[in-house]
């Protein structure tokens, strides 16, 4: 039996909306990274998911108008305010910006589901939330660490990598570096001074050093701030280059085929009674 006119276009909608990340840019930008979710539940019908939906409404909105964005939801003497923040890399387009969040959002509530806290990095945005206020407040804890199982013994790569490194720890917000053969980026979330951005880069820096020694590509994680090197042709994460298997982004992954999945049940059966 084939479709009508009505039917396609019924069709081309839906899609247009079950698959908004059209581009290569779009979906590079929605890779996962990384999840943390506190061990806390809330009620899902108490007073806190009163106020975190309307949180995570601002920011999925927030992120068309801008790169960065805090907000706050709910009154502090209820004892049930949330708290929350985004960040897209600075050299994404406003809708990319806007999809990623959006799909970090999507993925938080899955992965974090009635969680008190919650954060989730994806390549080219993060979204956090709490029930406490972590916001403008000084954190350099370690949320995520990453190093390639290639290394190096070549003495102009060491050279090159703290060349980058060092320049680096100069930025403000958003950076990215080269020499030779080695590349890197890092940034801070918006509301950091450039002294609190230069000394969480410090930290970020230090510790890929430390950690990863001689390894060609790292990434390094910060609640604030993150800064990341590679050599060329070991930019991409891939299971055989990297030291440990992320559990994550395996769920992450199950989860969205699963949500797909629901989302084309729901489809055929609007489909059925609607068009």
């Amino acid at each position: 039996m084939f479709l009508n006119k009505l039917h396609i276009s019924c069709l081309f909608f839906f899609l247009t909306l079950l698959f908004p990340h059209s581009t290569k840019q779009s979906a590079k930008a929605a890779s996962f990274i990384y999840s943390g979710c506190s061990p806390s539940k809330y009620d899902p019908n108490g007073p806190f998911q009163n106020n975190l939906t309307p949180l995570l409404t601002s920011i999925v909105s927030g992120a068309a108008q801008a790169s960065y964005n805090s907000y706050k939801s709910g009154d502090d003497s209820s004892g049930a305010a949330a708290y929350g923040l985004y960040q897209c890399r600075n050299d994404l387009s406003s809708d990319d910006c806007s999809n990623c969040v959006q799909s970090a959002v999507s993925q938080l509530n899955l992965v974090c589901a009635d969680s008190l806290a919650a954060s989730l990095q994806l390549e080219g945005c993060f979204v956090r939330y709490s029930n406490e206020d972590f916001l403008g407040k000084s954190d350099t804890t370690m949320t995520y660490r990453k190093c390639s199982t290639s290394r190096s013994d070549d003495a102009e790569f060491f050279r090159r990598r703290d060349d980058v490194l060092a320049d680096l720890q100069n930025g403000v917000s958003y950076r990215t570096s080269s020499s030779g053969t080695v590349q890197g980026y890092a940034q801070c979330l918006g509301d950091l001074g450039a002294a609190d951005c230069s000394a969480c880069l410090a930290q970020a820096v230090g510790q890929l050093k430390n950690a990863c020694g001689s390894a060609l590509a790292a990434d390094v994680y910060l609640a604030q701030c993150y800064a990341r090197y590679w050599a060329s042709g070991h930019y991409f994460r891939s299971s055989a280059d990297y030291s440990d298997d992320d559990i994550g982004r395996t769920v992450a992954i199950i989860v969205g085929i699963l949500a797909g999945l629901a989302l084309i049940v729901v489809f055929i059966s609007f489909l059925r009674k609607t068009c």
